[in-house]
Formats: structure tokens, sequence, C-alpha cells
């Protein structure tokens, strides 16, 4: 089953009005790369304490991919660590949309589990993450995403 490009395009518009809503708020607003599945940008918006959206674009190594899309919505266990980094263990789920060459996409629900370093005194976060994948369009399948990365925040 294809994806409708009615809906393809209607995700791509309401994507590109959130970042440009979040670029112009520029408030806890963080970019930077991600390296895994996939590779490509990341990005995180806090919008408390201990909630965030995430966002990655980029590509996936799996066979016949082309381009991956994912968001989440975030929680963080700031206690529990005793140091004076923030050091944060976060999970939450998400959506992904994958693109493949043979014009098969998919779009599946997400949950991710990650651990994050935000070095004192500095406007970045380390993070690494992984997260089953359960693809509901246009098969049920599963997989895993996950990576490494840095991004670093606009103040």
């Amino acid at each position: 089953m294809e994806i409708p490009k009615k809906f393809l395009m209607i995700t791509f518009i309401c994507l590109m009005f959130s970042l440009n809503n979040v670029q112009a708020q520029n408030k806890n607003f963080g970019i930077g790369i991600i390296l895994g599945s996939p590779t490509g940008i990341s990005g995180k918006y806090w919008t408390s304490g201990i909630n965030a959206f995430d966002f990655g674009l980029g590509y996936s190594f799996e066979k016949n991919s082309r381009l991956h899309l994912h968001g989440d919505f975030l929680f963080h266990i700031n206690d529990g660590i005793n140091s004076p980094e923030r050091i944060s263990i976060y999970y939450g789920p998400g959506i992904r949309l994958k693109f493949q060459d043979d014009n098969n996409s998919r779009l599946g629900a997400r949950g991710v589990l990650g651990g994050l370093w935000m070095p004192r005194g500095t406007s970045i976060d380390v993070f690494v993450e992984i997260a089953p994948v359960m693809d509901l369009i246009p098969a049920t399948k599963f997989s895993i995403d996950g990576g490494i990365g840095v991004r670093f925040f606009l103040n």
C-alpha cells in the first residue's frame, strides 16, 4: 500500500510550519547530527525541564532506503544520577516515516530510550538512543533505529 501523496504533502507542510515556529522562538532549540540509523540531522525543542520534542532527518543504511524522518515526544528523568553535570535518561513515543527507492514508503510507531549528557557551562548535549519501530503501513514489520549524536543549543 502506497502512502497517498496528499498525506505526505500535508505532513511536510506541518513539519516546515512547526520548525519555522521553533526557529522564531529561538529558545531551548538545539540542532546537530546523529550517526547510526538514521545518519543525518537531529533537532530538539525543550518544552519544560523534563519534556521535549525531538526529530531526525537523514539517511538509513537499510536496503532500498532513501530518506528517514522521525519525531518523538520525550520524558526525561533528571534525578537518580548524582553529578554536577546534567545527565538524563529519556524515553517516549514517536512516529517514523521512511521513503524507499521502490516507492514503497513505510509509516510506523516508535518508542525511544536514550541517555543524555549536557556538559556544565556549554550549549551542547551528547546523546545515545535506541528506538524499536513497528511499521504499520504498508505492512507490519519490526525494526530498530538507534544512534549517537551531538546538538548545539541556540539561546
